[in-house]
Order: C-alpha cells, then sequence, then structure tokens
C-alpha cells in the first residue's frame, strides 16, 4: 500500500522552475522527510531534508540556493520548489520518510540507507 504519492515532475527548459509534491496519504506523523534523486546510470543522490515539526531543511550542495523545501502540514503534504533548473537536473526524483526527526536537518537527513518508505518517483526533465 502506497504511503507517499508524488506529483508535479515533467519537462522544463533549463532555466526554469517546477515544483514537486509529496503526500503523506495514510497521515502518518513522519517526522523526517527528504528528496532523492536518480538521474540515468547514475546512483541515488540526497537532494534535501526537512525536519517536520519545526521546517528545519538541508540541502545538498549542488543544489543549494536553487531549491526550496517545505511543508504543508495540514495537507501531509511536502514540496520541493526547484528553480534555476539545470540540464543535469534531469533525473527521476524521490521522496521518502521516517519516523524519526533525528538530525534530519543535517547530512545525516539525506543519508539514503535511512529511508524505508519511498514514493514512486517523478520524472524531471531539464531541456536546452
Amino acid at each position: 500500500q502506497e504511503q507517499l504519492v508524488e506529483s508535479g515532475g515533467g519537462s522544463v527548459q533549463a532555466g526554469g522552475s517546477l515544483r514537486l509534491s509529496c503526500e503523506v496519504v495514510n497521515k502518518v506523523d513522519f517526522g523526517c522527510m527528504a528528496w532523492f534523486r536518480q538521474a540515468p546510470g547514475e546512483e541515488f543522490e540526497g537532494i534535501s531534508s526537512i525536519t517536520i515539526k519545526d521546517g528545519n531543511a538541508y540541502y545538498a550542495d549542488y543544489v543549494k540556493g536553487r531549491f526550496t523545501a517545505s511543508k504543508d502540514k495540514a495537507k501531509n503534504t511536502v514540496y520541493m520548489q526547484m528553480s534555476s533548473l539545470k540540464l543535469e537536473d534531469t533525473a527521476v526524483y524521490y521522496c521518502a520518510a521516517r519516523l524519526s526527526g533525528a538530525l534530519c536537518g543535517s547530512a545525516k537527513g539525506i543519508s539514503v540507507g535511512a529511508y524505508k518508505i519511498w514514493g514512486q518517483g517523478t520524472q524531471v526533465t531539464v531541456t536546452s
């Protein structure tokens, strides 16, 4: 049974913006949610994490200043606003969740192994 449902992917020109959404459909109170991506032939890489309790977010260097994570607790949804998109941002984007909020606002927040609950992924394609 799906617990995380993603939406918002698509195709956009370089320099453009997209907003991804990740809805928690079973209303579990996760402590930390994160975004990852995987480009063709590449490994998973962490992008950002957000502490649900206080909204504290962590960003990987390669998206810092361009991507912004946010949450809407009333809608059980977290968002990733992506701006100034680059060709190298092309990937399948996944959200993930864990119950604990510990160290969510740090690099530990985008550790792949810390997550067992994942969304289905949404494709983001940046064109020239």
